[in-house]
């Protein structure tokens, strides 16, 4: 030792490499809009939506479901129904391969959630997508849940609601997914001839033949700040009519000025939003939402 450092001893204190405090994969989360680096914790409890940009980060049905519907009543709705192999369908894997993969991945059977509960006390039937399982694709448990979800709304005269995100129809079912655009179509049309009101929320992204199909049929139509909405993918479209297209295109903002959405609603204020919709198609007092 030097007699420098005899005088000035160092004030840090190096630990032994092993007993260094790894800290855990995850806990931050860097907003792709405007970069400001977020606590995990804090980002979901403001619903995903960065505090900084307000960006509307994706989030699970489970999560957004717990957010929106009242904390009690709740009860879910054709979750015994899950997905099998009929056309033994296999690409670079099989299909039960990757139906496996996603359970893991995210605790559900399938890329559709349905609950029954009640908004500021207003009693809703809720069908929600999960993005995270295959692309919150729809297969046959998807139109079958979600018409049971319908069915439900029917027999207890309440309205129904359906949040989406999805990449639109699954590859691995072929023609037997495309019927679900049908078969939704023709739920939803019961429940329009019951006078029970049908209010659909676009979320990022949403696509496809759910789009195609019974995204854009609500009597109120919502969307959140900037998703992506519409059937094919910008880059499709550029490269089949090889045209740049607008700046914003397929974005919310851009489909509302077409006239294609009614209102876009920031994801913390769709609770409140939604339930003044419903008292004023239901025609209930405007006090009964706080």
């Amino acid at each position: 030792m030097s007699w420098l450092e005899k005088l000035l001893p160092s004030k840090i204190v190096q630990t032994d490499p092993s007993e260094r405090r790894q800290v855990p994969e995850g806990l931050w989360i860097k907003c792709p809009s405007c970069e400001t680096v977020l606590y995990k914790t804090d980002l979901e409890h403001n619903q995903n939506v960065c505090p900084s940009c307000s960006h509307h980060h994706r989030i699970g049905a489970r999560a957004r479901l717990n957010a929106f519907l009242d904390a009690e009543g709740r009860y879910e709705i054709g979750q015994e129904v899950l997905p099998v192999d009929a056309l033994k369908f296999k690409d670079s894997r099989k299909y039960p391969e990757r139906l496996k993969e996603a359970l893991e991945n995210t605790g559900e059977t399938d890329a559709l959630v349905v609950m029954g509960g009640s908004v500021h006390s207003i009693s809703v039937v809720v069908a929600c997508f999960e993005f995270e399982f295959m692309g919150g694709s729809m297969g046959s448990v998807v139109g079958e849940r979600f018409v049971r979800g319908v069915e439900t709304a029917i027999e207890q005269k309440v309205p129904f609601i359906c949040f989406t995100a999805t990449g639109g129809a699954r590859m691995q079912e072929g023609l037997l997914s495309l019927m679900q655009m049908a078969k939704t179509n023709a739920a939803l049309t019961r429940l329009a001839k019951k006078g029970m009101p049908y209010i659909s929320v676009l979320t990022d992204p949403t696509m496809g033949g759910v789009s195609a199909g019974f995204a854009f049929v609500g009597d109120v139509v919502i969307a959140e700040p900037k998703a992506l909405i519409g059937f094919a993918g910008p880059r499709v479209i550029e490269s089949t009519v090889r045209v740049t297209l607008p700046e914003g295109f397929q974005r919310a903002e851009f489909l509302q000025t077409k006239g294609a959405i009614d209102f876009i609603s920031d994801r913390r204020e769709l609770r409140k939003t939604i339930a003044n919709t419903l008292a004023m198609l239901l025609r209930q007092p405007a006090d009964a939402v706080s």
